[in-house]
């Protein structure tokens, strides 16, 4: 089995937010693979690994980084690979990332999801996948159908709630 995913984090501390999109990629039965690389502390491993992702076979790569959130655009310069940036809330309430990830210079686009959002990564990582997989798209659907059906239970249990002057 070889990875068409790889998620990276800048540092192992991003482990607990990057997890998500690790067992979100695993519920959807898509191979990846899970790395530390640091634009700061090892330019030479990231710059190694974008230049060779396509050539291993990932067709995504989800980077997540905190703080001045250098990875995802550092990658992104160096691969044709799509880059979903995860901003990882280390400082600042996540917004240094956030900004840093979606202020991309034209030509080196990076997606990017909400501040921790690994999970909506690994989903959006599927999505983009599952263009050219029927296999994958299909579990997308249902996926996508089961997140309407915990709404629809939801709001009926909402209704055993009882107010005086509730009207609904």
């Amino acid at each position: 089995m070889k990875p068409v995913v790889s998620i990276i984090m800048g540092s192992v501390s991003d482990y607990k937010i990057m997890e998500k999109a690790a067992v979100q990629l695993n519920e959807f039965k898509i191979p990846f693979e899970i790395n530390a690389l640091s634009a700061h502390r090892t330019p030479e491993e990231v710059e190694k690994f974008a230049k060779g992702a396509a050539e291993r076979g990932i067709k995504v790569i989800i980077a997540g980084a905190g703080m001045a959130a250098h990875l995802c655009g550092v990658i992104a310069a160096m691969t044709t690979v799509p880059v979903i940036g995860v901003p990882i809330n280390a400082s600042l309430d996540g917004m240094d990332a956030l900004l840093a990830i979606v202020q991309m210079p034209p030509g080196i686009p990076v997606a990017t999801v909400a501040i921790n959002g690994a999970q909506n990564a690994a989903i959006l990582a599927a999505q983009i996948i599952a263009t050219g997989d029927p296999e994958l798209a299909q579990k997308l659907k249902e996926f996508k159908e089961n997140l309407k059906e915990k709404i629809v239970k939801a709001n009926e249990e909402l209704k055993s709630y009882k107010f005086e002057y509730r009207v609904n």
